[in-house]
């Protein structure tokens, strides 16, 4: 059995990343920082969640491969991969008539073998999920009746019940009004900083992204153009070229990582245009 040693690091060596007749990611080098926060920015259509598509195994790579603690990954059984990598994708849907408790208990499944019953310490990993995500009095609901930002809530907190060394989330805060927003990504800081764990997230609000970031991953056309800390990364220069925007880029107030500001009629047109749309910027106070 292939087993993963030291500490695990997902990365992508090679890898090309599309659909049939169409590649989107071409030959595209990366390695996540393991115990740290990192964000993938970049206009609709770059690439972003087909990236993380191929990183979480949802779809296997038209080329190169994707590894996880120096082993390829698709050498692991799904079992074992799920075990230290966790999902929670852009759309997910769950069965008609779950509830939140069941929902939530089914990120358990990958550390549950044929012969093991289900035990007090899942439970305990349920129950705190779904009180660290603040949906503990949803917990008999059924997950259709939810409106969407409580079900953001309820499948993160299903992420977090996988216990994963490795978490990826894609655009985690759709559906959100701005405190929910803000709750989630504080969540997220906080799951990094006292567990460890390695979180990758796709995002579109800029700003949010390099407040939140220890690294910034910026995606044009199926390439990174730009990958390190936000103060370096995030510069009108990328922002014009990943996002076709003319910004200004200045240090926040409250925080000093770099804001993001569109000059009026700055934004420019791709020949890709009807794929891809202005990035959402929001100047938080």
């Amino acid at each position: 059995m292939t087993t993963i040693v030291g500490t695990p690091r997902l990365a992508a060596r090679g890898l090309d990343a599309g659909y049939p007749g169409r590649r989107v990611i071409e030959g595209l080098d990366l390695e996540v920082s393991p115990g740290r926060i990192t964000m993938i920015i970049g206009a609709n259509a770059c690439g972003k969640s087909t990236l993380l598509g191929v990183l979480a195994r949802l779809r296997a790579p038209l080329g190169g491969l994707v590894e996880l603690g120096g082993v390829d990954a698709s050498t692991l059984s799904r079992r074992r991969f799920a075990q230290t990598v966790g999902l929670l994708p852009q759309h997910p849907t769950a069965p008609d008539g779950l509830s939140v408790a069941e929902l939530v208990a089914r990120g358990r499944h990958p550390h549950r073998g044929v012969f093991r019953r289900w035990s007090a310490a899942d439970s305990a990993i349920v129950d705190e999920a779904m009180a660290r995500t603040g949906v503990s009095e949803l917990a008999d609901r059924p997950v259709g009746d939810l409106s969407g930002g409580q079900r953001q809530r309820v499948w993160i907190a299903m992420a977090l019940a996988q216990d994963p060394q490795i978490l990826l989330l894609d655009e985690p805060t759709t559906f959100l009004d701005l405190s929910h927003q803000l709750e989630v990504l504080d969540l997220l800081r906080e799951l990094n900083r006292t567990r460890g764990t390695t979180i990758v997230v796709v995002l579109h609000e800029l700003n949010l992204a390099a407040r939140y970031a220890d690294e910034l991953i910026v995606m044009s056309q199926g390439r990174i153009v730009a990958h390190g800390a936000p103060a370096a990364v995030l510069t009108p220069e990328v922002v014009a070229e990943a996002f076709s925007l003319d910004a200004l880029v200045i240090p926040d107030p409250l925080t000093a990582t770099p804001l993001v500001i569109p000059v009026p009629g700055g934004a420019h047109v791709h020949g890709d245009a009807e794929q891809d749309h202005a990035p959402t910027v929001r100047n938080e106070k």
